[in-house]
């Protein structure tokens, strides 16, 4: 998922591009077409074109991946890797894990891609390289890092349901100074009442290169989000109110002593508060919530001969997650107005790469030690041969990954004796590379065995009782048949199945909700007299099933909608914009109840120095 700048004049004839680097499904530089796991990755150019402003909606073009928006702008949403639960997708930032809140997943409602350089998705258990939540696989999201003499972008614009934008990027290199800043500022009022949405957020990466192998560097982010919840169409909420702001502050080092020795290590200490008032569930009330980590990783990446690469490491984290709820109602016996949870981990890991031409093959293990649950062990085997005859590569995986209970787990399910739930998967793929490169396509087959699930009993207690099974083909295709034509597709189809019955949620051999068997991602983007640059895109999904607690899941509908971007370059340093999204008035919900927006307008204009 590469591509040319958002306008901009590509060469006459396309030419074979450079095969990107990547680094998330290895934790060392390695190229994308000698990847041992299932890798996609989506650049800043692909962001520009498409006009896409948050991380969420780059991510519905990859396969195996599911979004689901509770709604509308500013509402919960969730990333399913694989049929797995969002819990069990590690999100790094720039190498820092950033899954926060009672829950355990990462809210990728308020996420945007400000100063984002792109995004790296492995899929596939990865908790041999980054521990809890990295069962179904990683999203890797990394910041651009200045380089060149310093640029700056200004952008602004509005459109249908009084929605403003304006957003601030630059970036450059001065002697040994290196940075780059984004920032934003989002207001909406979306279609229904109360369902309002302000969104500010910052980020910046620094740098400072004494010499050329040492560089000293700091990731800054902030983010304050005010959402009105309007809940279902079914039972609104006329005055419901979620407040959450977020920092980040994550220095860090990072020393190569020649081509055989590098070091790496991140401090990181992130900081999440809520507030949600009045809160109308009619049981709990106002609530404020506040959570807070410390994490330290270190990792060392050591050629003692040329073919051979040992990575290992240590990780660190102290989580401290606690609410407070003082209107709980107590008419089912004395509730907490206050409850709390505190978690340690402390990791070591070890993983052997060798490299033999174009054979690559990876074997590697970690131990997690936490506080309340003890001891984990995972391990993964992954190799990847690449043939250069045919210019095809063949990549296999086999491991273990686990995600701990999360705070909400513990603190609500009123036990702190769970124990993590765990995976064993294994895939085996293909990507094919056709006419100098123009054209690459890919497939691959995953199974998952998911156990020790945590689940309801019907005694307002939670247990590890549950098990289930996903099973599934992603395929995608890329192609650049001529300079100024982009074309894209993805396809996934997933069979994802509890297998328990101790679980009462949902009956033995139902669907995983919120699952769809079927997604279908097209998109075509040309550049016409190489300033004007028409994006379209489209997206189909259907077999979903709902969550109907303690009964059969009934069926929710199909959907699909078209987006349409278009940017012209009225000089080096003017652009005007506009999109369309919904673009047919597709009438839906990602979460039943809950519905999309129709058909949208926006339009801008975007200066650069």
């Amino acid at each position: 998922m590469r591509a040319q700048d958002a306008v901009g004049s590509p060469p006459d004839q396309p030419e074979a591009e450079a095969e990107p680097i990547i680094v998330s499904a290895t934790r060392f530089d390695i190229p994308l077409d000698q990847s041992p796991a299932s890798v996609s990755v989506i650049t800043s150019e692909d962001l520009a074109q498409k006009q896409i402003e948050r991380v969420s909606d780059a991510l519905r073009e990859v396969p195996g991946l599911s979004v689901v928006q509770t709604g509308t702008s500013g509402q919960l949403t969730s990333v399913f890797t694989r049929g797995l639960r969002s819990e069990h997708t590690q999100v790094l930032l720039d190498g820092v894990p950033i899954n926060q809140g009672l829950q355990g997943a990462f809210n990728f409602a308020d996420l945007t891609t400000d100063d984002l350089g792109r995004i790296e998705i492995v899929r596939g258990p990865q908790s041999t390289l980054y521990g809890p939540r990295a069962l179904a696989g990683v999203i890797q999201i990394f910041t651009k890092q200045g380089e060149g003499a310093p640029e700056i972008s200004l952008s602004g614009e509005g459109g249908s349901y009084d929605t403003f934008r304006e957003a601030l990027q630059s970036d450059g290199k001065i002697d040994n100074f290196d940075y780059s800043i984004g920032a934003s500022r989002l207001d909406t009022d979306n279609a229904r009442p109360n369902n309002q949405y302000r969104n500010s957020a910052a980020i910046a990466n620094v740098g400072w290169s004494p010499a050329d192998q040492v560089r000293i560097g700091g990731l800054f982010t902030y983010s304050l989000s005010d959402t009105g919840n309007p809940n279902t169409i079914f039972n609104p909420k006329p005055i419901d109110n979620f407040l959450t702001e977020r920092w980040l502050i994550a220095p860090h080092v990072d020393l190569r002593i020649g081509d055989w020795w590098q070091h790496r290590f991140i401090f990181s200490y992130d900081h999440e508060r809520q507030l949600n008032n009045p809160n109308q569930d009619g049981f709990v009330g106002a609530t404020r919530a506040l959570f807070e980590r410390t994490t330290i990783d270190y990792q060392n990446d050591l050629k003692p001969v040329s073919w051979l690469t040992l990575t290992s490491g240590f990780f660190y984290s102290r989580v401290n997650a606690g609410q407070e709820r003082p209107f709980v109602l107590q008419i089912f016996g004395p509730q907490p107005t206050f409850v709390s949870d505190h978690t340690q981990e402390t990791a070591g890991f070890l993983q052997a790469t060798a490299q033999i031409d174009t054979l690559i093959f990876v074997a590697g293990g970690r131990f997690d030690h936490f506080n309340q649950f003890g001891d984990v062990w995972t391990y993964r085997f992954a190799g990847s041969y690449k043939i250069d005859r045919t210019n095809t590569t063949l990549h296999s995986s086999v491991a273990t990954g686990f995600s701990p209970p999360s705070s909400q787990d513990k603190i609500f399910g009123n036990n702190f004796g769970l124990e993590p739930e765990k995976d064993l998967g294994w895939d085996i793929g293909v990507e094919q590379r056709l006419w100098e490169n123009r054209v690459t396509v890919g497939a691959t087959y995953f199974h998952n065995d998911l156990s020790n699930l945590i689940g309801f009993n019907g005694l307002f207690e939670t247990l590890n009782l549950g098990a289930a099974r996903t099973q599934g083909l992603e395929a995608e295709l890329r192609a650049q048949p001529i300079a100024e034509l982009i074309l894209t597709a993805s396809y996934t189809y997933l069979d994802a199945e509890k297998t328990s019955s101790s679980d009462i949620s949902q009956p033995q051999g139902a669907r995983l909700p919120r699952r769809p068997r079927n997604e279908v991602y097209l998109s075509g983007s040309y550049l016409w007299w190489k300033r004007l640059r028409i994006t379209a895109e489209a997206k189909f999904v259907n077999a979903r099933e709902e969550l109907n607690f303690g009964g059969p899941n009934f069926d929710i509908e199909d959907y699909s909608f078209v987006n349409l971007a278009a940017e012209y370059e009225v000089s080096p340093h003017l652009s005007i914009f506009g999109r369309i999204d919904n673009l047919t008035n597709e009438h839906y919900a990602e979460v039943f109840g809950f519905p999309a927006l129709g058909r949208a307008g926006y339009g801008g204009v975007k200066l650069r120095f």
